[in-house]
């Protein structure tokens, strides 16, 4: 996901020790085992909703390399460890997901299962928001076809 995507709060040259830092997203959302959940709730719909059924197509029959990459990679997107980058180096998003055909049905059942997944954990409103307004950005990005 691009930088001006990520949902954390950037530090300027001009905070002081008297502005206390603002949570980032991955604090907000409660952490690794939050993360997880939200993760395995995200693959678990998206293997049993037919309405995701593109975007399943694309993965591989087992999804648990998919869950945890796509763990490793939030964790540090959403401002907690880098688990994904001390494994594979940047994520590269955009070229990691050149091979598969993602359109706007695609970026959309994403996004949507990705919805459904902050809603059935109980992600806070405002956090799930943020959310998807910085995902939405990532998953546009991530479209190489038409349609």
């Amino acid at each position: 996901m691009t930088t001006e995507n990520t949902p954390q709060t950037p530090q300027t040259d001009d905070d002081t020790q008297d502005t206390p830092a603002q949570p980032t997203a991955f604090i907000l959302l409660g952490g690794e085992d939050r993360v997880r959940e939200l993760v395995d709730r995200f693959y678990d719909l998206m293997d049993l909703e037919s309405e995701f059924a593109g975007i399943r197509n694309l993965h591989p029959a087992s999804l648990g390399s998919s869950r945890d990459k796509l763990f490793w990679f939030l964790c540090g997107w959403l401002g907690g460890p880098n688990h994904y980058i001390e494994r594979f180096g940047h994520p590269m998003l955009r070229a990691r997901h050149l091979p598969f055909p993602i359109a706007t049905s695609e970026r959309d059942q994403w996004l949507r299962c990705m919805a459904w997944a902050m809603q059935d954990i109980g992600v806070e409103a405002p956090l799930q928001e943020r959310l998807m307004q910085a995902f939405h950005g990532t998953a546009d990005w991530m479209r190489n076809r038409a349609g």
